[in-house]
């Protein structure tokens, strides 16, 4: 399949509280996506300042750290055709207000500070964070029968 690519999407303790990833999780599958792992945790403040690193000095970066340590997420890979390009436009633009109708953060969200969602902006990023959240045997390869009838 050309193009194929693996991406992390992390459901915020926002979501996961709100008792969202069921509706979170099955938009990404019936899109056609495959889900290759997937798993509940307490993100660490190291893991936390590792994964918003870009974020450092910034004037939002405590809340941020603060807030993703504050209750546990659900973290997730799929995999599929351009999936990083297709995940994001699914999850749409950070601030709810400004997220196409349709979009995860338009449908379910309120607020930029409690926007649900975090998925990888690049192939790049997403192979970094996929090896944050998950060891190298927790990605499980298989063969979706599916594909056949999702991809030409």
């Amino acid at each position: 399949m050309p193009n194929n690519e693996k991406t992390l999407i992390l459901v915020k303790p926002d979501g996961v509280q709100r008792g969202l990833v069921g509706d979170i999780l099955s938009r990404f599958e019936h899109k056609g996506l495959k889900l290759v792992a997937l798993r509940m945790l307490q993100v660490t403040k190291n893991m936390a300042e590792t994964h918003y690193g870009e974020h450092k000095g910034k004037p939002f970066y405590n809340g941020l750290l603060d807030f993703i340590t504050a209750a546990p997420l659900v973290a997730m890979v799929v995999e599929g055709k351009s999936a990083v390009t297709v995940v994001r436009k699914m999850v749409g633009s950070t601030n709810p207000e400004d997220a196409a109708p349709g979009t995860i953060r338009h449908d379910f969200g309120m607020h930029t500070g409690r926007n649900l969602i975090h998925a990888s902006d690049a192939p790049k990023s997403a192979e970094k964070e996929i090896s944050l959240f998950f060891d190298i045997d927790q990605v499980v390869e298989w063969k979706k029968d599916m594909d056949y009838w999702v991809y030409e």
